[in-house]
C-alpha cells in the first residue's frame, strides 16, 4: 500500500515537473561585452542580462491578443501602423486561413502591433544588440560566430528560406536554451530603424550579392560577417508598418535589479 501510494505520489510530482517545463516561456540570458558585426564598426557593446521568449509569438498567442486589443483586429487597425499586407494570412479578425497553423510564429504583423503586443505582456521587443547577442550562438556555444558550420547553416536559409517549415521548436534549441533565432522567421527588433548600413540598402543588397559566390572557400570570419550584413541589410529596408509573410517577432523582459 505504501509503495503503490509513493508511486503515485512520484508519478504526480513528474507531471507537475512537466506542465511547469511546457509553461515555461521565458528564459534568463546573462548579458555581457561583445562586438557585433556589419553595421556597427566592431564597436564593443554591453548588454545586460535579461529573459527572452524561447519561441516566437504564435498566431495562436496572437489571436488572444486580438481578443482583448481589437484595435488590431485586422479589420480596425489602423493604416498609419499597417500596410495593406497586414494580417494577409487571416481570413478576418479571429480565423486563420486554411493553410496556417496555430503553432506557426505569427507573422504580416508590423512593428506597431508587435511592440504593443509586447507591451501588453508587461515585456518589449528586444533590441538588436540583445537579439544579435542571443542568435550568436548555437547548442553549445553561447559564440558560434567562428564555426563555419554554424554561419554556412544561416546562409544557406538566408539564400533560400523554406517557408513551409512553419512549425516553431523544430530547429535544435541553442546553448541558451532558445529555439529558431535562426531558420524560421526573421524577427523585428525594438530599434531596427537605428540601423545605419554604408550607401542606400537596396544597392548595397545588390552590390553584395556575389558575397556568397565561392562561400565554400572563405573564412569563417568572412562568412560571420556575410551573415550579419544579411540581417543588418533587411532591417535598414524596413519601415514600421510593414508586414512580411517571413517577418515575425519575439518579446524579452529586463530583470529587475
Amino acid at each position: 500500500m505504501k509503495n503503490h501510494a509513493f508511486s503515485l505520489l512520484l508519478i504526480l510530482i513528474v507531471f507537475q515537473t512537466t506542465l511547469l517545463a511546457q509553461s515555461k516561456s521565458m528564459v534568463y540570458i546573462e548579458g555581457s561585452r561583445y562586438i557585433p558585426l556589419y553595421g556597427r564598426d566592431s564597436t564593443v557593446v554591453e548588454v545586460k542580462d535579461f529573459e527572452i521568449d524561447i519561441y516566437p509569438v504564435t498566431n495562436a498567442q496572437f489571436k488572444e491578443f486580438l481578443k482583448t486589443n481589437p484595435k488590431w483586429q485586422k479589420s480596425k487597425a489602423l493604416k498609419l501602423f499597417t500596410d495593406k499586407s497586414y494580417l494577409f494570412n487571416w481570413k478576418n479578425d479571429f480565423e486563420l486561413k486554411d493553410n496556417e497553423a496555430p503553432n506557426s510564429p505569427v507573422t504580416y504583423v508590423s512593428w506597431f502591433a508587435a511592440k504593443d503586443y509586447c507591451e501588453c505582456q508587461d515585456k518589449r521587443l528586444p533590441t538588436v544588440d540583445e537579439w544579435e547577442y542571443v542568435a550568436m550562438a548555437d547548442e553549445t556555444t553561447r559564440d558560434a560566430r567562428i564555426k563555419p558550420d554554424y554561419n554556412n547553416q544561416i546562409l544557406e536559409w538566408y539564400e533560400t528560406p523554406r517557408t513551409n517549415e512553419n512549425t516553431i521548436g523544430l530547429h535544435p534549441k541553442n546553448v541558451w536554451g532558445v529555439y529558431d533565432m535562426h531558420g524560421l522567421v526573421w524577427e523585428w527588433t525594438l530599434d531596427f530603424n537605428s540601423v545605419l548600413i554604408t550607401g542606400e540598402s537596396r544597392k548595397d543588397v545588390d552590390k553584395d550579392n556575389n558575397l556568397f559566390c565561392g562561400s565554400a572557400a572563405v573564412n569563417a570570419t568572412d562568412l560571420m560577417n556575410y551573415a550579419a550584413f544579411m540581417r543588418y541589410a533587411i532591417r535598414g529596408s524596413l519601415k514600421a508598418k510593414y508586414a512580411m509573410k517571413n517577418l515575425g517577432f519575439r518579446c524579452v523582459k529586463d530583470i529587475n535589479d
